[in-house]
């Protein structure tokens, strides 16, 4: 067995005793972020202008979380359900070490800090994510709304003023970041809205040629900028 392949069986070990450890896939609750300013959020870049004091999450603790939004699945499970047929996720064994993993036996140790690697890496995972949740929650087979596990709302046709589309990022907020919108920047949900409107509004024109719906690309596009967030990855 090459190391490489077994530093993949060891992060798979290690995510499924923290599995059983804390009871199955239990709810995380997180505490607002201590914000040293809040006037350049920014929803476009992933939040990249929001000051921040935290540290990185454990890759343990992001891959079990990456887990639970793909509905609890088995880490292999959601290789295959990601991947699809556009090969938008490729396999753990490429992403462990990106993620920050340590290798022990190759005194490789763990990761404590971003680097570009890492960034990618969790920009391939984030879209690979929120594509498949689009695809799951809110296609043709849309399951109940209290069977959804990321977009647990739902979605009337046509474009959503701000009034309507608020509570619904409300409820992703929640899911991806684990605090109240109030608790946010106050200019958060309004960049937030300004993103959903923009992309819905270029797809609908005809201009952007994509196998999602215009509401469909709106919200994955929220979906991508919560993903990309530093209070996603710090802590």
């Amino acid at each position: 067995m090459s190391p490489r392949k077994r530093r993949v069986d060891l992060a798979l070990v290690v995510i499924g005793a923290g599995l059983l450890a804390g009871g199955g896939f239990a709810a995380y609750h997180f505490l607002a972020p201590r914000w040293e300013s809040a006037s350049k959020a920014d929803a476009g870049d992933g939040g990249a202008g929001e000051s921040l004091d935290g540290r990185l999450v454990p890759p343990e603790a992001y891959m079990r979380t990456y887990l639970e939004l793909f509905g609890g699945l088995a880490p292999l499970d959601v290789q295959a359900r990601a991947r699809g047929p556009e090969g938008l996720f490729d396999t753990w064994d490429d992403y462990v070490s990106a993620l920050g993993l340590p290798d022990y036996k190759l005194d490789v140790p763990r990761q404590t800090q971003t680097n570009a690697l890492m960034v990618a890496t969790f920009e391939r995972l984030g879209v690979a994510l929120c594509d498949r949740a689009v695809e799951a929650d809110l296609g043709p087979k849309q399951p109940p709304v209290d069977k959804r596990v990321v977009f647990a709302f739902d979605v009337p046709k046509g474009v959503l003023d701000e009034a309507g589309f608020a509570p619904r990022f409300e409820v992703l907020h929640r899911t991806f970041l684990g605090y109240p919108t109030s608790l946010a920047p106050p200019e958060r949900s309004k960049r937030f809205f300004d993103l959903y409107h923009s992309i819905v509004t270029e797809h609908a024109s005809g201009s952007v040629h994509s196998k999602l719906s215009p509401e469909e690309s709106g919200w994955a596009a929220v979906c991508y900028g919560l993903v990309r967030h530093p209070e996603f990855h710090l802590y």
